[in-house]
């Protein structure tokens, strides 16, 4: 990212940089107050803990591989799929989006920076110790936390130190996300460019903005459901251990009044990158943009509402489990119309099928089935047969797997050129899309059928009927994991170092939007007085 733009709007070589106080080397990441810079850095992070979370993950695959106990004791198993979990969750997926909010939203609407440059900052730093402090927990008296990623009472009250380390590693990480929640808002809503009104936002913009709120509205909802965790396991409160008049599945309650718009949090923006990218290579306006957004709203507001449907089997009255299965049944409806207006997009397009949009396909389809069969555990006395098998694990994998990582893979290839200024090799990146989609489908596919047949998550060793399936299991795991190794040898790194054809203003000539009108490289200033934009608001005039 050498060129910066000099008085003139012209771009000048990298030794005008300090004209211009861009700072060098080490101080540069440090003390990074610069949107692109700390995007990067969030970006790296969330592949640095995808690929540790992957590892996690290929342990439990390696484990399940045949029936018996072969590398890990249950314990240490259990151990595997709690940190597996979190690490995903809360290290690689939300990381990897506000990296992409960091880049992309001063960028598409026009703003110089984001709103608050130093907090922006903090925000990012506050992830290191964090993560440092949950990997670290694998190495204290008793292992890692070992309850599960929901980490549920009563298991959590009995655990040992790590649990409190992973405690306050998610109050960081909390914390973090808060702040990174509170400059996409404020820069959103008071420092677009003179013209751009909210509805002729990108839509990457509309579904970050409905994010922010929904990880403001929860994230302390979490914090408080883990600080009681914490007085219970230290101060004698009661909150979560029966013992002394307290209630485990109020635990559980508090937990999924997160989890759920979590769950949204983790897909809104893969929505908003998606719908940047369909549009680009059907070269077509999106469809139906107006309810796009509404149906963006709609799901954020009715996330707050299907909470308990991960609680069928707790013992909720019928009529409980009728009203969560109906609400949930009815979030299918603005997620249908979002999948019908991505089909309408392509309808009869000119569509060319280069990586970003084969991500994007891919996306759409694995998504959809993901959603099906969530559709399938939203049925309260189905999801009773199904509750905590591998059919779950099959479900949400499809969602967070082929939905938020399919689509930051397609973001990536999308935005990379004009992020680096190189271009990606045309054949690694169709390498790296027909392996992961493969392999995801071979790994996680049959997991719908040992679910149906009965086999329960998170055990470390299971009878020989399930045997066939997860040797298959297994080995697309691993071919999946490799897919993502051939991604940072043969992608990330030639992009990095800048290898590679070079990247035009405009890669994609259909492409929409302010951050195509900046040279790529996009200079480390950009919009330092306020673009002015045609009618549309994708173009700079002038």
């Amino acid at each position: 990212m050498s060129a910066v733009l000099d008085h003139h709007g012209h771009a000048g070589e990298h030794h005008d940089d300090h004209a211009h106080g861009h700072p060098t080397g080490w101080r540069r990441w440090v003390f990074a107050t610069n949107h692109k810079d700390i995007g990067t850095m969030y970006l790296l992070f969330s592949f640095a803990m995808l690929m540790i979370g992957g590892v996690l993950a290929l342990g439990i695959r390696a484990e399940l591989f045949k029936p018996g106990l072969q590398f890990l004791n249950p314990e240490l198993f259990n151990q595997f799929t709690t940190m597996h979990g979190l690490i995903m969750v809360f290290g690689a997926i939300m990381p990897g989006f506000v990296g992409f909010a960091n880049w992309l939203v001063p960028l598409q609407v026009g703003a110089a920076d984001m709103a608050f440059a130093r907090m922006n900052n903090l925000s990012f730093w506050l992830l290191i110790p964090a993560a440092g402090l949950l990997a670290a927990s694998f190495f204290v008296p008793g292992g890692a936390p070992s309850a599960g990623w929901t980490i549920y009472a009563p298991l959590t009250l009995q655990m040992g130190p790590s649990m409190d380390m992973a405690i306050f590693s998610l109050h960081i990480m909390g914390a973090s996300s808060i702040m990174g929640s509170i400059n996409i808002i404020v820069t959103i809503l008071n420092m677009r460019a003179p013209g751009m009104t909210l509805m002729k936002m990108p839509l990457f913009c509309w579904t970050w903005l409905i994010t922010a709120y929904l990880l403001i509205a929860v994230m302390p909802v979490l914090a408080g459901a883990i600080t009681m965790t914490l007085t219970d396991r230290h101060f004698g409160t009661s909150f979560f251990n029966p013992a002394g008049g307290g209630d485990p599945i109020m635990y559980q309650h508090i937990f999924w009044f997160f989890g759920h718009p979590e769950v949204y949090i983790m897909i809104l923006p893969a929505f908003g990158i998606v719908s940047a990218i369909i549009p680009t290579f059907a070269r077509k306006r999106l469809f139906g943009y107006t309810s796009m957004v509404y149906a963006t709203a709609s799901i954020a507001i009715l996330s707050f509402i299907v909470w308990a449907h991960h609680m069928y089997t707790t013992g909720m009255p019928v009529t409980g489990q009728l009203f969560f299965m109906y609400a949930t049944m009815l979030i299918a409806v603005p997620t249908g119309v979002k999948v019908f207006n991505w089909l309408a997009t392509m309808w009869r397009g000119s569509m060319t099928f280069e990586t970003p949009m084969l991500w994007a396909v891919g996306f759409l389809f694995v998504f959809t089935m993901g959603g099906f069969t969530g559709l399938i555990c939203a049925m309260a006395p189905i999801d009773q047969q199904l509750q905590d098998t591998y059919y779950v694990v099959a479900h949400f994998h499809y969602v967070l797997v082929a939905g938020s990582l399919f689509a930051m893979f397609g973001g990536v290839y999308y935005w990379g050129p004009k992020w680096t200024g190189v271009m990606y090799n045309e054949t690694h990146g169709k390498i790296h899309f027909w392996a992961s989609l493969i392999f995801f489908n071979v790994t996680f596919f049959p997991m719908h059928f040992l679910g149906l047949a009965g086999m329960p998550r998170r055990y470390a060793d299971y009878p020989l009927q399930f045997a066939d399936f997860n040797a298959l299991a297994s080995v697309g795991g691993f071919g999946f994991g490799l897919a993502q190794v051939y991604f940072l040898v043969f992608v990330i790194v030639p992009m990095l170092r800048g290898r590679g054809e070079k990247a035009p203003q405009r890669p994609w000539e259909a492409a929409e939007g302010l951050e195509w009108e900046v040279p790529s490289p996009a200079p480390w200033h950009t919009f330092e007085t306020p673009p002015k934009l045609d009618a549309s608001a994708t173009r700079v005039i002038g």
